[in-house]
């Protein structure tokens, strides 16, 4: 299987990285029962990340925060398997708060970002991100010597090539691009068949020239396995407006013979203003699968007819954050 006739690459922004427009997503890697509802052995992990350092997308994506490190420590006995992280391939992370206690200051981001280099068996990391700044104020992200002037400090010292935001409220976010401190933006959830709630941050930040990264674009699984299947939305119950809009959606991709989740994925790929689409695996055939639904043909006239269906414009996770 040859990378360039199975993926395309994408200019990573302004960083001069290049990148597959798919990206292995590595949460539920970090065994995170809680968030998914399932378990993912640490055998399993090994042997999907196996297929991943061998296979067509040349693009991972993890962070401190899945499972406390375990996503991380997970990769990091994968890349000493392998030898390292492969030459053409492009790794990213996320710095996070305290999951025990909170802290989101400076010193946390760095020790993040230094767990994390150790977990993963690295001297540097080619992209970190600030990872769910919604769990602290603006201000205090931004503010002399916190989580941000920490994190581009660490890029002066040659520990992190680039810097990106990621997080889930779309004004807030927009509020981190407008800083121009970050080279790259990860929303997630937010801009799916189902909800579009993201559509000006990834305006805003294409036209600003950042790397724009969409995770989730199956809504944490409902557009994948299907609204009966798992009738869940952002990790959390699918109101009943979602799900009926999903069996909608499913009835129309099967009119077409086409994979509800052949459509999710492409929904994303398809848009210009998006550099990666990131989607979490757990096993070594799902990349495979993956790739086969982002290469699925699809009928033009199908996009009108989900669009018809409708879909949300608001925050599919603001009841958690309130």
């Amino acid at each position: 299987m040859t990378i360039g006739s199975q993926l395309p690459l994408r200019r990573f922004g302004t960083t001069g990285l290049e990148v597959t427009n798919l990206c292995i997503g590595c949460a539920p890697l970090g065994d995170m029962v809680d968030t998914f509802a399932y378990s993912v052995s640490e055998e399993q992990a090994l042997a999907t990340l196996r297929a991943a350092f061998g296979g067509p997308i040349r693009f991972i994506d993890t962070a401190a925060s899945y499972g406390d490190g375990e996503s991380e420590r997970r990769i990091g006995i994968g890349l000493a398997e392998h030898g390292g992280l492969p030459a053409d391939y492009v790794l990213a992370s996320k710095a996070d708060r305290d999951l025990h206690t909170g802290e989101f200051s400076g010193a946390q981001i760095r020790r993040s970002v230094e767990r994390s280099l150790r977990l993963l068996g690295l001297d540097s990391i080619q992209i970190m991100f600030l990872h769910d700044p919604e769990h602290t104020t603006f201000d205090a992200c931004m503010a002399p010597g916190g989580p941000v002037e920490v994190l581009l400090q660490m890029k002066d010292e040659g520990l992190i090539g680039h810097v990106g935001v990621a997080g889930g409220p779309i004004d807030l976010m927009i509020r981190y691009v407008e800083t121009g401190a970050f080279e790259a933006v990860i929303t997630h959830n937010r801009y799916t068949l189902l909800n579009r709630s993201a559509d000006p941050l990834l305006t805003m930040a294409a036209e600003r020239g950042l790397a724009v990264l969409n995770a989730a674009p199956y809504g944490s699984g409902i557009l994948a396995k299907g609204p009966d299947a798992y009738p869940r939305y952002a990790y959390q119950e699918a109101p009943d407006l979602i799900i009926e809009r999903a069996r909608a959606m499913a009835e129309i991709c099967s009119n077409y013979g086409v994979p509800l989740a052949a459509a999710a994925l492409q929904f994303s790929l398809r848009d210009p203003r998006i550099t990666s689409t990131i989607i979490g695996m757990t096993r070594p055939e799902r990349i495979a699968q993956t790739v086969e639904l982002a290469n699925h043909a699809i009928p033009d006239a199908i996009w009108a007819e989900l669009d018809e269906v409708g879909f949300q414009s608001d925050d599919p996770e603001a009841e958690r954050f309130k």
